[in-house]
């Protein structure tokens, strides 16, 4: 990504690494991930991208949980 778009909400979001090595998110961040997602896309004037937007979180949050388990 470039420095002037915006990052993905999930990035900034803390996971958490338990005893199977597995990652994992509180629920309340899952929800204000939620929810954060649903506000950007009513702001979207164009529809047909919300599918976008939602792939690209799925991505976006599949990679912070991959590198947050490497590191640990």
């Amino acid at each position: 990504m470039n420095d002037g778009e915006p990052q993905p909400l999930s990035t900034s979001l803390p996971i958490y690494t338990a005893t199977d090595g597995q990652p994992y998110m509180s629920c309340h961040h899952v929800a204000a991930l939620l929810r954060a997602i649903a506000e950007t896309c009513r702001n979207l004037d164009e529809a047909e991208l919300v599918p976008d937007v939602l792939e690209d979180e799925a991505n976006a949050l599949a990679c912070h949980a991959i590198l947050h388990t490497r590191q640990a």
